[in-house]
């Protein structure tokens, strides 16, 4: 298998001390914010060089997430494929069902350090809105999330279970109803309320420090990945797969990689019905650079930069805006971006359920769709890592509406 030609790198020296990833990333928030946003950084940096800080967040990791999560060989899905060997990084496995836990409990910890008694949060499949007010639970700490209208009916689960540990879930009815105007309204109630507030951001996104923070925090799914691996294989996989919303699960996997250059790295935006504009939210494949909702980054929008409606069967991926690392690793040949459509998702997610007895989220099962394409193009002495981000216990009602009654 031939792997692109990539430019060296030292993963560790971005962003910069401007939050910039090349020409993308920086600080695009009203001046409002400005103050809050340098507190943060500070404080961040102050707890990330701190032993007891990072000590009490790995207890919380493995007492209350449920970390280190397993690496699992897909044996009769492999068999299925007759090609590749596929392991799945297991992050459906943690408590709240998904990823997201890892940061939410890194920005709690670092909010209570700062004073800040109450928690803000916006949410799209509604993995981060739980794992945000189950932190919030624990810690006793005031939560609200903001969710779209639409993102709340196919997700009405999510929405019970974050009412159920105290949450106030405020329902966002302006625009397209989904994750981006869920952000624009978290970002209202921070202007507002920035002296008492802390915004857990839930992906790789945002102004700085953000999408170094947040990838921060994930980074322990790459780094158990990697040990996981070399221990069963006695080497590293030939390639990394991972879904692409905002990006947070994706590269939380690839991280601890990205200076390998044998080890092929690929992401999976979301392909909808297909590349006309509305029908999908594959920024790489349609998008152009712009500014959202606080950095630069590549996003799907007009001529005249109107952001372009965006669909996805599945709510986390359904966003017109991509990380500002994942730009920059793709303009240099390390990452490879890939899409799937919603048709091969829900056929995947039929897929595995019946072979692996693991009924995987809709976010996960477009880096699964792609996986299976994959396997099947490569010789059996190959392996593919998947993060499986996320469980589907949330998506089982949306996908029985979906698909063909039997």
């Amino acid at each position: 298998m031939s792997v692109p030609a990539v430019q060296s790198l030292d993963r560790f020296s971005l962003p910069d001390a401007a939050g910039h990833f090349g020409p993308y990333g920086g600080v695009f928030v009203p001046e409002t914010l400005m103050t809050a946003l340098e507190e943060l950084a500070a404080a961040y940096a102050a707890a990330k060089a701190d032993p007891a800080f990072q000590a009490e967040l790995a207890r919380h990791l493995k007492d209350f997430a449920g970390r280190p999560t397993p690496l699992y060989f897909a044996e009769r899905l492999t068999q299925h494929c007759g090609g590749a060997k596929i392991y799945f990084k297991r992050e459906d496995l943690l408590h709240t069902g998904a990823h997201k836990i890892n940061n939410a409990l890194g920005q709690a910890l670092l909010a209570r350090r700062m004073g800040k008694q109450r928690i803000i949060a916006e949410t799209g499949a509604g993995q981060h809105g739980v794992a945000t007010a189950a932190v919030c639970a624990k810690f006793g700490l005031e939560c609200v999330v903001y969710m779209g209208a639409v993102d709340m009916e196919r997700q009405a689960l999510n929405v019970f279970r974050m009412r159920l540990m105290g949450a106030e879930v405020r329902r966002v009815d302006a625009g397209q109803r989904t994750l981006k105007e869920a952000i624009n309204e978290a970002m209202r109630d921070w202007v507002t309320n920035v002296r008492s507030t802390h915004y857990i951001l839930g992906t790789v996104y945002g102004a700085h420090p953000y999408p170094v923070m947040v990838r921060d925090f994930q980074r322990v799914v790459g780094s158990e990945a990697r040990a996981q691996i070399l221990a069963r294989e006695g080497r590293l996989p030939d390639e990394l797969i991972a879904c692409v919303g905002g990006g947070s699960n994706s590269m939380a996997l690839f991280f601890d990689f990205l200076e390998d250059p044998a080890v092929r790295m690929t992401g999976i935006e979301a392909g909808g019905r297909g590349l006309k504009p509305g029908d999908h939210a594959a920024r790489f494949a349609t998008g152009r650079l712009g500014v959202l909702q606080g950095c630069k980054t590549f996003i799907l929008q007009n001529a005249d930069g109107q952001i372009d409606l965006t669909h996805s069967v599945s709510a986390g991926l359904d966003y017109a805006a991509v990380g500002p690392e994942h730009a920059f690793y793709r303009d240099r040949g390390r990452i490879e971006y890939g899409y799937a459509k919603d048709d091969e998702v829900l056929e995947t997610f039929q897929l595995l359920s019946r072979l692996e007895g693991i009924v995987p989220a809709l976010e996960s099962t477009h880096a699964v769709a792609f996986a299976l394409k994959r396997a099947r193009e490569l010789p059996k002495d190959r392996i593919l890592l998947v993060s499986l981000s996320g469980r589907g216990d949330k998506d089982v009602e949306q996908v029985s509406r979906l698909l063909p009654k039997k």
